[in-house]
């Protein structure tokens, strides 16, 4: 589809269409619980950038929807506008969920209840590296997802023929790359999580092994101190 995106075949499509915001929605993924490192607090960091960045709208018009307990906790402490619970695809993940969460962000989007949307969340790149990602899910900016290679480079001609037509199969495709995008965003977060935790029990094993050295020196310099202080005083008694 990126390649048959960047051939700059013409259509239309309700979810391409930019319009000046008037009312915003966010997505923000979290964890359902605790001993994950810094994994939600900086999601709620990012998060209340995002909102303070269109505190101009005002509070009724900047909608958040919580995916997981923590920021969902933390959108009701902060007095957000918060629509729904979405717990269960912290927990685990689904694509029968995370169709219906872009189903209702697809249908208000169309129907002019919000004018953008956009998605907080960890990308998972490896056990050892996850990034926090801040980026739009609506209106589509087909510019990301087109392939920044030439023809003469890749060899391909990008000169497709369509049946029936290039609206109606972007009218079928373009819904399921967005119900795709979310349940990927989910698995995403979800990945992340669990390799968030696995370091921070990881540096908390660590830590405790380091304060067990420590602890353990520490009983054997007094043990030896006080082996000393009783030898000094049979010496000095004996004398």
């Amino acid at each position: 589809m990126s390649r048959f995106l960047d051939a700059d075949v013409p259509f239309e499509s309700s979810y391409l269409v930019s319009r000046p915001v008037k009312r915003a929605a966010i997505v923000a993924f979290s964890s359902n619980s605790s001993l994950c490192g810094a994994f939600n607090t900086n999601i709620i960091r990012q998060l209340v950038q995002v909102v303070n960045k269109y505190k101009n709208l005002g509070a009724e018009d900047v909608q958040v929807y919580p995916v997981g307990r923590k920021v969902e906790e933390a959108v009701k402490r902060l007095g957000y506008k918060k629509l729904g619970s979405y717990q269960s695809i912290a927990d685990k993940p689904s694509y029968e969920a995370a169709y219906q969460l872009a189903s209702k962000l697809m249908e208000d989007f169309v129907a002019n209840e919000i004018d953008k949307v956009e998605l907080i969340y960890y990308h998972f790149k490896s056990s050892g590296v996850q990034t926090l990602v801040r980026e739009p899910f609506l209106p589509i900016d087909l510019s990301q997802m087109t392939v920044k290679n030439d023809d003469n480079k890749d060899g391909i001609i990008k000169d497709y023929i369509v049946e029936p037509s290039v609206q109606e199969l972007m009218t079928v495709l373009i819904p399921k790359v967005l119900y795709f995008k979310l349940y990927t965003v989910s698995l995403d977060s979800h990945a992340s999580e669990h390799a968030a935790r696995v370091i921070s029990m990881q540096t908390a094993t660590e830590n405790a092994d380091e304060l067990c050295q420590d602890l353990t020196i520490q009983y054997n310099k007094s043990r030896q101190q006080a082996i000393t202080n009783e030898l000094l005083d049979i010496i000095g008694g004996s004398m």
